[in-house]
């Protein structure tokens, strides 16, 4: 059966299968987004820990909601498995088992009259304890 032209100029010429198109991969945005805010604050934070190579990000499984987010100082570089956020001058270190629970997120920071403190706002958590401290996903 003869091919058309068109058909002709795409077929393989060893009559074998095509190779396969390669992708262009695109970016994938990060997963953390850090505020103005936020970023100002963990600077404030660093200025009496000049040695501190930023913050470190982890979830753990506590609280009536399964988990909670962690935060502490990155006094020493982390490994290259951990994901690196910088933002406005800030450096967001975020541990490889919380990246699941994460992606998405924004992190802020708030002063109320009641309350100050970073605050996560999840797209994937299903549920929130009544304090705030908890979450699941």
């Amino acid at each position: 059966r003869a091919l058309s032209s068109a058909a002709a100029a795409t077929a393989p010429a060893s009559g074998g299968a095509a190779a396969p198109k390669k992708r262009k991969g695109r970016a994938l945005p990060p997963p953390l987004s850090v505020t103005p805010a936020a970023a100002r604050r963990i600077l404030g934070m660093l200025e009496s820990k000049p040695d501190t190579h930023g913050v470190l990000l982890g979830v753990k499984r506590r609280g009536c909601n399964g988990m909670s987010y962690t935060l502490n100082y990155a006094d020493e570089p982390p490994p290259a498995s951990h994901e690196k956020i910088e933002a406005d001058g800030a450096t967001v270190w975020i541990e490889p088992p919380a990246l699941f629970h994460i992606v998405g997120t924004v992190m802020d920071f708030e002063e109320t009259a009641l309350s100050t403190g970073f605050t996560f706002t999840n797209p994937n958590e299903k549920g929130r304890c009544g304090c705030g401290e908890s979450f699941n996903v």
